[in-house]
Formats: C-alpha cells, sequence, structure tokens
C-alpha cells in the first residue's frame, strides 16, 4: 500500500485505512460478527442453569494421566447440552442424576478449555442452589428435593 498519506486533506483516506486494517485483528473480528455470542451455548451470559443427564469421566491429556470427573448437563434457557467440570475431591459424589445444577465459565485462557481436560470450558458452582464448595467442605447438608 506504500506510505501513510499524510497531507491536508489525508483523514479521509487514514480513517478508511485504519478500517480495513481493523479486520486483521482477531479479537476485533470476533466482536464485529458477533461470533461468540453465536457459538456459546451460555449466550453470552456468566452463568447457566441446567440438569444433570449423566456423570462422565474425562480422560486428561498428555503428559498428565487421570479421569477427570464431569457431568452432562441440559441447559434449561436452550435445551444444549454442554460438559461441565465438578471441581474438588468427592464433588461427583454430591451431584446426583437430574439434579439442578449452575454451570459458570471455567476460565481458561481466550475462552477455551482449562488445564488438561480436552473440550470442557464449563464447570460446576451449585447443586440444587446451594455451594458446591460448601457441600464439600461440610458446612451444609445436601437438600432433598
Amino acid at each position: 500500500m506504500g506510505k501513510k498519506p499524510r497531507g491536508l486533506n489525508a483523514a479521509k483516506k487514514r480513517r478508511l485505512r485504519r478500517v480495513s486494517g481493523r479486520w486483521h485483528d482477531k479479537w476485533f473480528v470476533r466482536s464485529a460478527m458477533r461470533l461468540k455470542e453465536r457459538s456459546d451455548p451460555l449466550e453470552g451470559s456468566s452463568q447457566a442453569k441446567g440438569i444433570v443427564l449423566e456423570k462422565v469421566q474425562m480422560e486428561a491429556k498428555q503428559p498428565n494421566s487421570g479421569l477427570r470427573k464431569c457431568v452432562r448437563v441440559q441447559l434449561i434457557k436452550n435445551g444444549k447440552q454442554i460438559t461441565a467440570f465438578a471441581p474438588g475431591d468427592g464433588a461427583t459424589k454430591l451431584i446426583d442424576e437430574h439434579d439442578e445444577v449452575i454451570v459458570e465459565c471455567i476460565g481458561g485462557a481466550m475462552g477455551k478449555s482449562k488445564g488438561d481436560i480436552p473440550g470442557v470450558r464449563w464447570q460446576v458452582i451449585k447443586v440444587n442452589d446451594q455451594s458446591l464448595d460448601a457441600l464439600r467442605k461440610g458446612i451444609i447438608e445436601k437438600a432433598r428435593k
């Protein structure tokens, strides 16, 4: 394209150059075309309610080994199914099928999965409106529904 225009009447050309240049920035493209909103099962919200369908165990990525405890959740708002990680020791024992859970983003880099769990981008924070962390620590007992 050559040098940038610097003359008295260069403002229009500089503005157009800036606009076309922004489309080479992936974060600008992502927000301008609303790509996350379209693909995100939570539809842009930070947390969502869902029903536990089943408990699953995911294998950790190399070089780690181990079975990470996760649950398959069907979201109430749109019926989409996601896999959510159950953080902490013995957390899956507190989560049963057909329980109502609240999931949130796991906080991986650039909205991707965190750590060695492939394809899991969400984690469980509440079970039947009770904090999973408090249930694990024994502060509260699980309510019967």
